[in-house]
């Protein structure tokens, strides 16, 4: 099966299981069919040409990388010059995208954000509100004001430029999710994870900081008492909206 305009989701994580696992999440997040969502991992070679005329929209996953980050390698570095590359001309042309976690980071940082670690969260669940530009976006239409998400980010953004609409915030972190213009979106939580998506994300990344391992049974304990069919449900509104398939 071939699809015309399939979605484009970039991948930054090096385990194949978590690159596997990401996309898993999102292609069934959006129910689109497999065909409809093409993968890059573009910490595994260099991300080439991309012609967006061929694509429904953009989706950009999680990272391992931190836009603050103090050090970085040559495929940070790298990675960093190519997406933030097509970011600006996605925000240029107003092209549909989703940059989720290290998306906000690459979004912002393309819109003059600052970004900083002092709104970081600890993987795990929690509760978002939406804003009143957030109850009058078509990606939150009907949403209740309130939801639970996941999230673990060691970064987030401090201070928000004024092109940027702020459409949910958080208690922890204030900046959850905007949009630039119409169609560019981002989020700090994973609007693509379920409690189970998340205990395997755990495992993998145990030793990287994102958590305490004292409270591993409790973040999940947690997790699992909860629903994410909101949060889940903005991949699908988005794929509804921008499909051209």
């Amino acid at each position: 099966m071939t699809v015309d305009r399939p979605f484009l989701l970039l991948s930054t994580r090096p385990e194949d299981a978590a690159s596997a696992e990401e996309y898993a999440s999102f292609l069934s997040k959006m129910r689109i069919p497999e065909a409809a969502l093409e993968q890059r991992r573009v910490e595994s070679a260099p991300l080439g040409e991309v012609d967006l005329d061929k694509y429904s929209g953009v989706l950009l996953g999680g990272s391992p990388f931190n836009n603050t980050d103090a050090v970085k390698g040559e495929v940070q570095l790298r990675v960093e010059r190519e997406i933030g590359a097509l970011v600006r001309e996605i925000i240029e042309r107003d092209f549909p995208l989703m940059g989720a976690c290290y998306g906000i980071g690459m979004v912002g940082g393309a819109i003059g954000a600052r970004l900083g670690d002092e709104f970081a969260e600890e993987a795990g669940m929690i509760e978002l509100l939406l804003t009143d530009d957030g109850k009058r976006d078509p990606l939150l239409d009907g949403f209740p004001d309130t939801f639970p998400t996941l999230v673990g980010h060691k970064e987030a953004i401090s201070e928000l430029p004024a092109e940027a609409t702020l459409l949910v915030t958080g208690y922890a972190c204030p900046t959850q999710m905007f949009r630039v213009k119409e169609n560019v979106y981002a989020t700090q939580f994973h609007p693509e994870l379920t409690a189970q998506a998340l205990e395997a994300r755990l495992r993998l990344y145990a030793h990287m900081g994102y958590f305490r391992l004292d409270m591993f049974d409790d973040i999940l304990a947690t997790a699992y008492a909860h629903d994410y069919t909101w949060s889940n449900r903005i991949l699908y509104n988005f794929a509804e909206r921008y499909r051209q398939f």
